[in-house]
């Protein structure tokens, strides 16, 4: 049985105006990797309602999960938990278990719990809280959709939580060659051979390194002894 799929949409005019450097996809493509759901696409949108919505119906649609990062703090420009519930055709309100976690956080603090700060209480029906160590505000999962924080250490302390609620398949496993060989003088083989294991990815990626060119060959799949049957041939062609 093929492993879930899943998709990302990162969320913000400031990764798309180069202020910000996004994170969160290589963590994210990381920790699935590892638990066996297979990262297919990401997206970046803007914070603009319409094109979330879209992206939101669309690779939800098309993937077994759905991640996003961005746009659910407090200001006019956090829009993302109004976009989901839109794609979802849901209403979205002040949720009171949100809201309580939120009120003790700022009581403990000592702050207003203000209009502001209530908008992160705001929840689409029938979602499911994700929680947030780090700061309190809550993500939330709304049927495939995972709603997460922007910030980098959120969304790590927060994916962190939601995994282990998600059912994954048979770990990706990956190995190496590293041969010093152009691409151009190992692609017919290269590719006769990833022919043959239809059922194993296989990529070659250049480098180079002290004016010598090379290449990484990785094997990726998650039946360990194919990628060992294959990383054998793979060695005798090249190593």
């Amino acid at each position: 049985m093929a492993n879930p799929t899943a998709a990302m949409l990162v969320i913000g005019d400031e990764i798309l105006s180069g202020r910000t450097r996004d994170s969160n996809l290589h963590h994210l493509a990381q920790e699935l990797t590892r638990i066996g759901i297979t990262l297919c696409e990401a997206r970046v949108v803007a914070d603009d309602h319409a094109d979330i919505v879209a992206a939101v119906r669309a690779l939800s649609a098309g993937h077994d999960h759905l991640f996003t990062s961005g746009g659910i703090g407090p200001t006019h420009d956090d829009i993302t938990a109004d976009a989901v519930a839109a794609a979802a055709g849901v209403p979205i309100s002040h949720r009171p278990d949100a809201m309580a976690l939120l009120q003790a956080h700022y009581d403990r603090a000592g702050l207003p719990f203000n209009d502001a700060r209530q908008r992160m209480a705001r929840i689409p029906d029938g979602a499911v809280l994700i929680d947030n160590p780090v700061s309190t505000a809550p993500g939330f999962t709304l049927g495939n959709v995972h709603v997460m924080a922007g910030v980098p250490n959120i969304f790590e302390a927060m994916l962190a939580g939601l995994l282990p609620r998600l059912t994954g398949g048979a770990p990706l496993l990956s190995q190496t060659l590293r041969v010093l060989r152009g691409e151009g003088e190992i692609a017919t083989a290269f590719g006769a051979l990833a022919a043959q294991y239809p059922d194993l990815s296989m990529g070659s990626y250049p480098f180079v390194q002290q004016g010598a060119h090379g290449t990484n060959l990785v094997v990726r799949g998650t039946n360990p002894a194919r990628l060992d049957e294959a990383m054998l041939r793979l060695t005798r062609l090249f190593g």
